[in-house]
């Protein structure tokens, strides 16, 4: 973080207190600050309840404006927003809030870009800049609460970035995230996504943590998932399957899969099939997904009859499969189309 200090939200209400202390400060004083930041305000000035030198020593300590609203698009179709973030470095970040009737949902980010270079996605073709920290994915949280002036229900971790591929940041932010002092968000309202990396899934599974787990197949077989995503040549899929099967073994969570359908790439009958051999006994559900197009992309989504057909085999071979309702498509809501977008125009610019 800047000049070697933490960002404010980095800090767990343990860490003010031994401030408070290491400052000569009150420790109630840490309570106060912790609500402050926990309802997403983070410049001192308005934290009328503090005394302007404990205001000062805080932002002297700490990185108080590490992260801020650069841009915001809101869906004329369905009022989905996306939020852009401006982080203290320059780097950018996608932030998309989601209306359904159980409640507001949100996706946040997880690294500004992604290494791991799925042809398919945006992010991927954006570059890599940096993964966040713990405090920085919390702040997608607490600042698009205060920006809508309304409560999120739920978390997703499937905007930019691979997850764990951020593996100790993610797990500090589901601590700050469920910490009943601060957002008291439940763990079954998070929900996690990774395109496969097993080492941390392995570990992930050992935490024995209520939080659900989503996994990006998109192929039921490695020839193909190698094709579409480099990760597969690391671990392959009868890997990946048999960690995703402990997984639901030893949480008792049910594990959906990610599959985006493109047109004559992964969306036969044939694969729907292998894709059942495959899944079959997994503690499951198939989410398909009409896949996502950006300029420079090599795939087309499938048609409405594929999708429809590929649908109907999977649920007549016994498979649970949900078909994911498309939100924000005149707003570039999936992720990393945004980001992508943004940052080759600056570049042109420049």
């Amino acid at each position: 973080m800047s000049e070697n200090k933490r960002f404010c939200l980095d800090l767990s209400l343990n860490d003010l207190i031994l401030w408070c202390k290491d400052s000569g400060v009150p420790t109630y004083r840490a309570d106060q600050i912790y609500s402050w930041l926990s309802h997403g305000v983070f410049d001192t000035a308005e934290m009328t309840n503090l005394p302007n030198s404990l205001k000062k020593k805080f932002d002297e300590d700490f990185v108080c404006k590490g992260m801020h609203i650069e841009h915001e698009f809101i869906s004329k179709i369905d009022g989905t927003c996306k939020l852009v973030y401006s982080l203290f470095d320059g780097h950018i970040i996608e932030t998309v809030i989601m209306r359904y009737k159980t409640g507001i949902s949100v996706c946040i980010s997880s690294q500004a870009g992604c290494k791991m270079g799925c042809k398919f996605c945006a992010s991927a073709h954006a570059g890599f800049g940096r993964s966040l920290t713990s405090g920085e994915m919390l702040g997608q949280i607490v600042l698009s609460q205060r920006h809508i002036n309304e409560r999120i229900h739920s978390v997703v971790v499937m905007g930019i970035g691979e997850p764990f591929d951020n593996y100790d940041n993610l797990i500090g932010f589901f601590k700050l995230a469920n910490d009943e002092n601060g957002l008291n968000l439940g763990a079954r309202h998070i929900t996690v996504s990774t395109c496969g990396v097993v080492p941390k899934l392995i570990e992930f599974t050992e935490l024995r943590s209520q939080i659900n787990l989503s996994v990006s197949l998109h192929a039921p077989n490695d020839a193909l998932r190698k094709e579409i995503m480099p990760i597969a040549n690391v671990y392959g899929i009868k890997q990946l399957v048999e960690a995703c099967k402990d997984y639901a073994k030893k949480t008792g969570r049910r594990i959906t899969f990610e599959y985006s359908l493109f047109n004559g790439v992964n969306d036969s009958l044939a694969m729907a099939d292998e894709l059942v051999n495959l899944l079959r006994g997994v503690h499951c559900h198939i989410n398909l997904i009409a896949a996502n197009e950006f300029d420079g992309s090599p795939f087309r989504r499938s048609t409405i009859r594929n999708v429809e057909a590929f649908r109907k085999q999977l649920q007549a071979k016994g498979m649970n499969v949900t078909l994911r309702r498309e939100m924000g498509t005149d707003i570039m809501a999936a992720c990393g189309q945004l980001r992508r977008g943004i940052e080759q125009k600056e570049t042109q610019n420049d």
